[in-house]
């Protein structure tokens, strides 16, 4: 029997597998950035959170230093999640557009967010064995998210670890494999579509490399597919 969303975030939050991300993220609960040197930080791995029937899963890449680490709750307290929950509500899977901390009354509709790493990296990079070890609880997750339907993956190492994910379930991935690109989409034989997007880094969105627009378009593409779902 899958563990509850609940159990796997009480694992999540209490992991201290990663020694380097582990104190790395409490040195930067500990020195703050001026600008939220009043706030309490979270310093702890982030889980994931949505929709416990949600049809969409959403996966990132790993908290950021001063959004994530800082809020405890993933995409929450940076420029990459002011992009993914607007368009998130302009999809009609949140019910607000803004994510500013984990009381601000959010709630996604049909949709639940992830990562592949749960702590914040020096650098923004988990090691390939870091990604390793959290991966379980991505695996997790997908075992306990029974209606996902659409699985949007927000840059290249996000799909790069969902693929391990889905290999160590045992399930399919595309032979050959197909190319990360920005609204990629795959089919898997178990019904799941598999979509690609450009993460909505400032390194990505400033340089004009994603757009709303481009950004919109697979979340568009995800509402179509899931209420395709919902028809059958």
């Amino acid at each position: 029997m899958a563990d509850s969303l609940k159990e796997i975030a009480g694992d999540i939050t209490s992991c201290e597998l990663c020694p380097r991300l582990r104190r790395y993220c409490r040195q930067v609960a500990e020195r703050k950035r001026p600008k939220f040197r009043n706030d309490a930080y979270w310093g702890r791995p982030v889980p994931g959170f949505g929709d416990a029937r949600a049809r969409l899963l959403v996966i990132g890449l790993a908290p950021a230093a001063h959004g994530a680490n800082r809020t405890g709750r993933v995409f929450t307290g940076d420029k990459s999640g002011e992009w993914l929950y607007a368009a998130l509500h302009q999809y009609r899977f949140a019910n607000q557009p803004t994510s500013l901390n984990r009381h601000d009354n959010l709630r996604l509709i049909g949709a639940y967010v992830s990562a592949a790493a749960r702590c914040a990296p020096p650098a923004n990079k988990p090691t390939p064995q870091e990604f390793a070890t959290c991966r379980q609880y991505l695996v997790r997750e997908l075992q306990a998210l029974r209606r996902v339907r659409v699985v949007l993956c927000l840059g290249r190492l996000a799909l790069e670890n969902y693929w391990a994910a889905r290999l160590q379930q045992n399930l399919p991935a595309p032979r050959p494999r197909f190319a990360f690109a920005h609204l990629a989409e795959w089919g898997a034989p178990e019904g799941t579509t598999i979509l690609c997007s450009y993460h909505p880094s400032q390194q990505n969105t400033q340089t004009g490399r994603l757009t709303q627009s481009m950004f919109h378009a697979v979340f568009a593409r995800a509402r179509e597919l899931a209420d395709a779902v919902k028809r059958e």
